[in-house]
Parts: C-alpha cells; sequence; structure tokens
C-alpha cells in the first residue's frame, strides 16, 4: 500500500509528506540546539561569575594584562567555553572596587546546519563591587587588672596559607600593693583589692618583637577618702575584716608611654591577611586559654561603640575580628580573664583595650558582590 502510495501520480501527496517531515526535522533539530545553547550559556555564566570573583583577590598592583591571562585561566578551569574579555577594573580612592568580564563563545550546531547556520553566538557578561575593607588596625590599651598575669596575642593567616603568625602582643604583669597603716597603735595591712600592674604592647615580625607601648599603674591608699582624684585614676575601697571592717581607700593612677613618642600604639598592618583572631592566655585562668574564633569561649570577649556601652558576645558565636572593626572608627573591647562567671557586666572584665580600624582594598574575598 505503501509502495503505491509514493508511486501515485495522480496527485501531490509526496512533496506535502516530504515538506512536512522536513519541517517536523527542522523544528525537533532547532529544539536540540536551542536546549544546548541554553545548557551552555548556563555553564558559561557559573564560569564566568567564578573567574571575576577571581580576580577580585588579586592585588591592586596587578596589571590588567595580567588579570586578563588569570580571568581566562579561571574560566577555562570552571569549564567555560570559549574567551573571555575583561571589560573593567575600577579601584576607587576610598577602596571601593568593581570588575566587569564578558565571555562569548560560536556553539557549533548539530541540526540547525540543515538551515546553513552552523554555529550559534553565545555570550555572557559578569560584575562585581568590592567594598572596602580592614587593612590596619591600631591597638591601644586601655586599662588591665587583676591578679592573674595574661598575655593576649593577635593571630592572622595570609592568604593562600593555613599556619597562622602573631601579629600583637600585649603583656601584662600584675604588681601587688599592699597599704599599711596604723590604728590605736596597732599597725594593720591590705591588699588592694582590684589589683594592676604593667601592660606591654608590641608589634611582632617573625621572631622579631618591637615595643610600642606601656602601660604602668601606681596605688595609694589610705583611711579617708581621696580629694579632687586627678582624671582618669581609679578610685576603690575595701573592709579591712581584720580591724572591725574599716573602710580602706584606694587610688590608682596609669601611665601610658607610646614608643615612639607620637606613636599611635601597635599600628598592624593586616591587609595580606585572610582571618585573624585574638587569643587571651590567663595561665591562672579556667579556661587558660581564650579565642575569639572559639565559640566556647568568645563570650568572655565584649564589644562596643563606648567604653560603657560594650556588649558581651554571645554564648556560641565566633567573632570575626574584620567586622568587629569598623571602618575609620573606634571599637571598644574587653575580655573577662576567667575570674568571673559569665555573662556578666562589662565593669568585671579585667582586659580594656581600644582598636582603630583603616579601610580600603583588601583581597578577601567576602566583601564582595555580584552585580550582574
Amino acid at each position: 500500500m505503501i509502495g503505491r502510495f509514493l508511486r501515485c501520480s495522480d496527485g501531490s501527496f509526496v512533496p506535502v509528506v516530504v515538506m512536512a517531515m522536513l519541517s517536523l526535522l527542522l523544528a525537533v533539530g532547532f529544539s536540540v540546539d536551542y536546549t544546548s545553547a541554553v545548557t551552555t550559556r548556563s555553564n558559561m555564566q557559573s564560569a564566568l561569575d567564578a573567574a571575576v570573583l577571581s580576580i577580585t583577590t588579586m592585588p591592586t598592583t596587578t596589571s590588567k594584562a595580567d588579570r586578563q591571562v588569570a580571568l581566562q585561566q579561571a574560566y577555562a578551569a570552571n569549564s567555560g567555553q570559549g574567551a573571555t574579555t575583561l571589560t573593567g577594573v575600577d579601584v576607587a580612592a576610598d577602596g571601593t572596587a568593581t570588575f566587569s568580564a564578558t565571555a562569548a563563545y560560536p556553539m557549533p550546531t548539530d541540526f540547525m546546519g540543515i538551515a546553513r547556520i552552523d554555529t550559534v553566538n553565545v555570550g555572557v557578561g559578569s560584575s562585581v563591587r568590592k567594598t572596602p575593607a580592614l587593612v590596619q588596625a591600631d591597638f591601644k590599651v586601655s586599662k588591665v587588672s587583676g591578679y592573674w598575669n595574661k598575655t593576649m596575642t593577635l593571630y592572622g593567616t595570609k592568604f593562600a596559607q593555613t599556619n597562622d603568625q602573631s601579629l600583637m602582643k600585649i603583656d601584662y604583669n600584675y604588681v601587688p600593693y599592699k597599704y599599711t597603716y596604723q590604728d590605736h597603735n596597732k599597725s594593720y595591712t591590705v591588699t588592694e583589692p582590684k589589683g594592676y600592674g604593667t601592660s606591654t604592647v608590641y608589634t611582632v615580625n617573625g621572631t622579631t618583637q618591637t615595643q610600642v607601648q606601656q602601660q604602668t599603674c601606681t596605688t595609694t591608699g589610705s583611711t579617708s577618702a581621696f580629694s579632687n582624684p586627678p582624671a582618669g585614676s581609679i578610685p576603690g575601697t575595701t573592709k579591712d575584716k581584720s580591724n572591725n571592717n574599716k573602710t580602706i581607700y584606694f587610688l590608682t593612677t596609669c601611665a601610658t608611654t607610646t614608643y615612639p613618642a607620637s606613636g599611635a600604639g601597635a599600628s598592624i598592618d593586616v591587609s595580606q591577611m585572610d582571618q585573624l583572631y585574638l587569643q587571651m592566655d590567663v595561665p591562672s585562668g579556667n579556661p587558660k586559654t581564650l579565642q575569639s574564633n572559639d565559640a566556647a569561649t568568645s563570650n568572655r570577649l565584649y564589644i562596643g561603640a563606648s567604653g560603657t556601652d560594650m556588649p558581651e558576645v554571645a554564648t556560641g558565636e565566633k567573632v570575626d575580628i574584620f567586622t568587629a572593626v569598623p571602618c575609620g572608627q573606634t571599637s571598644y573591647q574587653a575580655w573577662e580573664d576567667g575570674g568571673n562567671a559569665v555573662p556578666a557586666p562589662v565593669s568585671n572584665a579585667d582586659f580594656f583595650y581600644t582598636v582603630t580600624g583603616k579601610c580600603a582594598f583588601n583581597q578577601r574575598p567576602s566583601e564582595t558582590v555580584m552585580m550582574q
């Protein structure tokens, strides 16, 4: 029957059937090639996004030509097809950076060649914005107290490295103060209850420590309240249980010296650091080691906008030092060294200091936002 149908010359069914089959074949073929193009474009977009993000972590001194090479290499490594073009690199004076790129690929077709369409041009674009981030942190000791010696250290890990290194160290040495007085021809001795001493701040470069600040606190005692105490002095009282709970008054003053005299304290370059954390070592404490990036001990750290407004870090929260130090502002911070249970008011803390941040372009990827 089919044979007779095809040999039939009474009508024009054969051309009609052939044209119908060709149209159907073209429709199926175009659909297959279109689906392939959509998949290719999606893969190219993902590869270009990853490639653009990768070049934002390169130093600002990198030339555009070197960024283009790195862009193409990263694009190919992420299975991107075709060639990339770095269309824009701009780093503003405040450190805000934008990067943009495109990728193009003449995708060969499988079925559209029937219609003499051998390739389909597939193109994608991507751009990102990178906000300024912390590149320098200036640490200054405000007040350190307590009966326990302790050391606070800033550790950093460089980009593409795994070993952390010490960048700054603050040593506190407790210096006991005992006040002796006479009452009814009898001598009594009372120890100042809070405890103060000497704090020394160092910048650290490998095995080299450079002293940049020292704070020395001295205390005096009295059986009567101090009149007109100097600004910045720290008053205190205690009851002498050996003498009918007699009130004893103390006044502590702390003198701070920077090296050189006009220095800002410990100025730490963190522009090459991918990670930062603070660690407090208290040999007599419990726990003996406190870390800002340890969820079990970070709740002993206080961070705030003033010397009296320093909320305690929530239990179980890890602190990112990069975000804990605002750009161009001073962050007030304190540690409770382990002598008191937490949560507790910041007045119970023992280690007070300030950190002032300077922000600019930074290689860390976390400040990068995809725009396109």
